[in-house]
């Protein structure tokens, strides 16, 4: 996993799109098996607040995704203006968290499915607007790969700081370096995060 985090075909794509300083902060291994349900339209920003539009995800599919078992769909263009559309909870069963991004101006009409095959590789902003549907095939699973990535320059208050610390200068260090300096190295980093599962209901809740 950690491997994949640097892979050369990665980093060059992220360097091209982020600039030559670029950490990673999270990696998730999504299993949709036959039956199982997709995520509701959704920006990962919102979840991971790099407030920079450096926010980047690299989706690499371990499995051929089609439509029938349940590929991403995008809204494209949608990143452009840098825009957190409002989410609210719902209760649609084609999707496994109960919160979807809603009130943006565009249709689900000009959705484009990304069929890849496996071994490639989606690259995606975070302000994207993206979602996938259940997996209705009668081939076994959709598996993939989903690490996240930042520039090294921004800081990242990911998480709630402790007291005395203002999310103005909180930074999450439970990073990985894959390209070029970090440069509040100083800090040094730390490792805090431990693998987990999440179940089945909760699958797209990133928060």
């Amino acid at each position: 996993m950690r491997g994949t985090l640097a892979h050369p075909a990665v980093v060059d794509a992220l360097t091209g799109l982020i600039g030559p300083n670029v950490k990673a902060m999270q990696s998730m291994l999504f299993i949709k098996s036959e039956g199982k349900p997709g995520q509701a339209w959704h920006q990962d920003e919102l979840f991971i607040p790099t407030r920079d539009r450096s926010l980047t995800a690299a989706w690499i599919a371990l499995d051929d995704a089609t439509v029938e078992n349940g590929c991403l769909w995008v809204l494209p263009g949608s990143h452009r203006r840098g825009v957190l559309y409002p989410d609210r909870d719902h209760h649609d069963p084609r999707f496994d968290c109960e919160v979807e991004a809603h009130n943006f101006p565009y249709r689900d009409e000009d959705a484009v499915a990304v069929e890849v095959s496996a071994g490639s590789v989606v690259v995606f902003n975070g302000y994207l607007l993206h979602m996938s549907l259940p997996n209705t095939g009668r081939h076994g699973l959709r598996r993939a790969l989903v690490n996240h990535y930042m520039s090294a320059e921004s800081l990242l208050p990911w998480f709630l700081p402790p007291d005395g610390i203002t999310m103005g200068r909180a930074d999450h260090r439970d990073v990985v370096l894959v390209a070029g300096t970090d440069p509040y190295a100083y800090k040094a980093t730390v490792d805090v995060m431990r693998p987990h599962v999440r179940p089945d209901g909760q699958g797209g809740c990133v928060r």
